[in-house]
């Protein structure tokens, strides 16, 4: 039988293990310069989370932690290699490690290209330079998973932001920043999508649940305890970003109208889907002990086609204006390009 619709989360953490990793910024993190986490669904740090959110075994998230390349010089070539044998690849790193060589890059502008003029009138000096870093990132990634120069590649925007390889068809990107974490998928089977929240954010799941969760996700959430269904409520949204990202609808799509739920293996799959015919690859991961990053991407088989139709239809968020409930949404996706 099939196991409840919530994607599962770890569990059994040895006794004495600290769920969250220590406080304070990441190797390789920025000082001095203010953050751009949102407060969106931030409600204060909790002071304890349930066992089993930690590094120990972390059973219910995904196997294959994601990559780590600390700086423009890499290393590239497990890049390469994971893209060539597995058709994608996903690739984290935190801003601070690649500030230096953004600053000092005499060849930014050609690197940047159409994304120059937004980088020069971010006026924002701390946004400014974490925009051109993302897109450094972005762009070196997408060249040594393809094995070209990095400033030959023209980084263009469809329609509600999804960043796309301009005449590379073959290769699909995305994006997600927050905090100093940056993460990038890159996908040779289709559309991809990556979303990040940190662990530790609150989300309300009074103000949010009707937005974000689906009649039966909500009923399973409410049934739990409240630092549980913060967090499992989180694992939702940061699943529900990067399938709508991957997409190209962003926001757009109302979350509350995809669903989730778990096969007869465990994995987390559409709502609808039979058991064994899922259209969709969806997985979570934990990064630096502190990071939920969430990816949806098709399956090798899987070919993109825009004559097929979208599985849910497209619709208005019908999230209430943040200045009235004061917070915002997450800055890692949405309308406008990140």
């Amino acid at each position: 039988m099939p196991g409840p619709l919530l994607p599962a989360l770890p569990s059994g953490l040895p006794p004495g293990t600290s769920p969250v990793a220590p406080s304070g910024p990441l190797p390789g993190a920025p000082s001095g310069l203010p953050s751009a986490l949102p407060s969106a669904l931030s409600a204060g740090v909790p002071s304890g989370l349930p066992a089993g959110w930690g590094s120990g075994g972390l059973p219910g998230l995904s196997p294959g932690p994601l990559l780590h390349v600390a700086g423009p010089d890499g290393p590239w070539e497990q890049v390469h290699d994971r893209l060539a044998g597995q058709g994608h690849v996903l690739v984290h790193t935190t801003w601070g490690q690649w500030l230096t060589a953004a600053l000092l890059d005499p060849g930014l502008r050609s690197l940047l290209g159409r994304d120059w003029p937004r980088y020069r009138q971010t006026a924002a000096p701390a946004g400014r330079l974490r925009f051109a870093v993302s897109r450094m990132v972005l762009k070196h990634t997408a060249a040594a998973a393809l094995q070209v120069p990095a400033d030959v590649l023209d980084l263009a925007y469809r329609p509600g932001g999804r960043p796309h390889l301009r005449g590379l068809a073959e290769a699909e990107v995305s994006l997600a920043h927050t905090d100093e974490l940056i993460v990038v998928g890159i996908s040779r089977s289709g559309p991809i999508g990556v979303d990040a929240e940190p662990v530790a954010r609150r989300p309300s799941f009074e103000l949010l649940h009707p937005y974000v969760c689906t009649p039966d996700e909500a009923a399973e959430l409410a049934a739990l305890g409240e630092d549980e269904r913060a967090l499992r409520l989180l694992h939702l949204w940061t699943l529900k970003e990067a399938y709508t990202k991957a997409l190209g609808h962003g926001m757009r799509r109302r979350f509350s109208a995809v669903g989730f739920r778990r096969d007869e293996q465990g994995r987390t799959v559409l709502a609808g889907e039979p058991d064994g015919a899922a259209r969709w690859i969806l997985a979570t991961h934990l990064v630096h002990g502190r990071y939920l990053v969430s990816s949806a991407r098709r399956p090798p088989r899987e070919i993109e086609t825009a004559s097929r139709p979208a599985p849910y239809p497209l619709e208005e968020t019908g999230l209430p204006p943040a200045a009235t409930l004061g917070w915002q949404l997450p800055g890692s996706s949405g309308a406008q390009p990140t």
